[in-house]
């Protein structure tokens, strides 16, 4: 068991029977009366959200995770397939599970997934990867004031916000986090 005054942001834990992660944490001790945890959480298997208030000292309970770092190989729209990198086995994920970090998954990429109880739920990207533009409008002549931005199309088929002198065929770094313009990559 984990007090709740000891989750925060990433903590996995369960509750009622459902996996959570914890997305957004806020302690508040009031003048009088005991302090309040107030928790966003993700629920791992369903992928709903869950804001929940707990007095100080209630108690969750605390999970074993397990974490494979693995390479990313394809898909087939329903499940996305890795290669452990240790073992060579190859797990075929479920696309719920992907679904937020799709758009920066290419061929060969190492992630890291969790596991409890030996099934897949959740995918960690590294901090940031570099993506080659494939579609990028011109940028317009003269149109050079500061902070100009345009949209352009990557291989994963994502679109980025990126500086007017962004061309097609550039590599780019996206951070993961934010789906944010990082820099423009030299091969």
């Amino acid at each position: 068991m984990i007090d709740v005054n000891d989750l925060r942001k990433g903590v996995t834990f369960l509750l009622d029977g459902s996996l959570y992660k914890v997305l957004d944490y806020h302690h508040n001790k009031p003048g009088r009366g005991n302090a309040t945890i107030r928790v966003k959480a993700k629920d791992l298997r369903t992928g709903t959200t869950l804001e929940k208030t707990f007095n100080s000292g209630f108690r969750v309970e605390d999970v074993r995770l397990d974490y494979h770092n693995v390479q990313y190989l394809y898909n087939d729209g329903a499940f996305y397939y890795f290669m452990d990198v240790e073992t060579f086995e190859q797990p075929a994920i479920p696309a719920k599970i992907v679904e937020e970090a799709a758009g920066y998954l290419t061929e060969n990429l190492e992630v890291k997934l969790t596991f409890f109880n030996n099934e897949a739920i959740d995918i960690e990207l590294p901090t940031s990867v570099d993506l080659v533009v494939t579609e990028a409008e011109a940028a317009v002549r003269g149109d050079t004031a500061t902070g100009v931005t345009k949209k352009v199309k990557v291989e994963t088929g994502i679109y980025v916000d990126v500086p007017a002198f962004i061309v097609q065929g550039q590599k780019i770094r996206i951070s993961t986090s934010t789906g944010e313009y990082v820099t423009r990559v030299s091969d």
